[in-house]
Formats: C-alpha cells, structure tokens, sequence
C-alpha cells in the first residue's frame, strides 16, 4: 500500500488539554483502531514528546510539527512506513527527528544512561503532570534488560499504568504510602 490510499485518522485534543483535562486514555483509544497502513494525526497543544516515546516501544514512528502557538500536529505511522513521515520532510524537523529517534533524551523524561548499567532503575514520579509519570516509567522498562526492576514512586496509585503492565508481561507489586502516593515494584520479564 502506498501513503496516497491509506486511511487517515485524526484527533484533536486541544480543548481538553485547554481545560486541563486528561486526553491519555483518548489517544491510547483511538491508536488502538490505527492499522497497520493507517496514518495517525494527532492535533495538541504542544509537542507530545513523551507520547512519540510511547508509541515508538509500541511499534510507531512519530513525526511532529508547530503549525502555530498551541497548535502541534504529530503524524504517527506504523514503523515500517516510517519512510512516508520521510516524504513529508518539513523544514526544521531535524530537532524533531532527533526526538523521535531519543524520546529519553527529552526533559520530560529522565535521563537514566548511568541506571542503565544497574538492575534496578529508580523513578521518583511525584508532582509530574500526567501522562508523564506512566511515559517515564515505561521508557525506563524499556531501557531495563529482561530481568531488570523498575522502581517507581507515584502520586497515587497509577491506574493506567497496570493495565498497560499486565499487557506488556510485567510483573508488579504495588504499596500504597499513609500520604496516599504509592510505590511500585515491576520486574521486567
């Protein structure tokens, strides 16, 4: 299948994220019914960063771009027609690129390079905004090796988060704190 035929579907989280709502679970819906030659657009208030991380450990090249002030579009496709994000080279997309190719290279995410070497990777997630504290953590899974820990410390227990665990294999304990944070245990299979 060539760009030109593949179906485009698009989301606009603007006004959500402008009412301080959280369009996580939006997003995580809606790249569910993205096939394979699908092209996602995602319309945002800023450059989603975590979530291009995100979805790179989910099998997805991202591509973002600054229409204007609060207006990003991010283009997501499935990684083997990374090259028709290529096609649509856009000036000032080599930071972009850059991103993409390190989503941990962000300030969003913690830089974890020296933890790497160790078996257990230590997160402390309090005071983030969501979806940040679960990007965080699951890129941090991803740097783990099979066998590895990440330890996580959340405002509260991150709901979100075990589902995605439970789909990805890992196993978990969860212990909630008397101040209603919790901490986290997962042991990467």
């Amino acid at each position: 299948m060539n760009q030109a035929d593949a179906k485009i579907v698009e989301l606009d989280v603007r006004e959500q994220l402008r009412n301080k709502l959280e369009p996580f679970q939006l997003i995580m819906d809606t790249i569910k019914t993205v096939e394979q030659d699908d092209i996602f657009v995602l319309h945002a208030t800023f450059k989603p960063t975590p979530l291009i991380g995100l979805l790179k450990m989910r099998g997805f090249a991202g591509k973002a771009e600054m229409l204007e002030k609060e207006h990003w579009v991010t283009t997501f496709v499935h990684k083997k027609n990374k090259a028709w994000l290529e096609q649509q080279q856009l000036e000032g997309s080599k930071e972009a690129k850059s991103q993409e190719d390190r989503p941990d290279a962000s300030p969003d995410v913690q830089d974890c390079s020296a933890e790497q070497k160790q078996a257990i990777i230590e997160l402390d997630n309090r005071g983030l905004e969501p979806p940040q504290p679960m990007v965080r953590t699951l890129a941090a899974i991803g740097r783990s090796k099979p066998g590895g820990e990440v330890h996580i410390h959340n405002d509260r227990v991150p709901v979100f988060l075990i589902e995605e665990l439970n789909s990805l294999g890992c196993t978990y304990t969860v212990e909630e704190q008397p101040d209603g944070s919790a901490k986290v245990k997962i042991h990467k299979p």
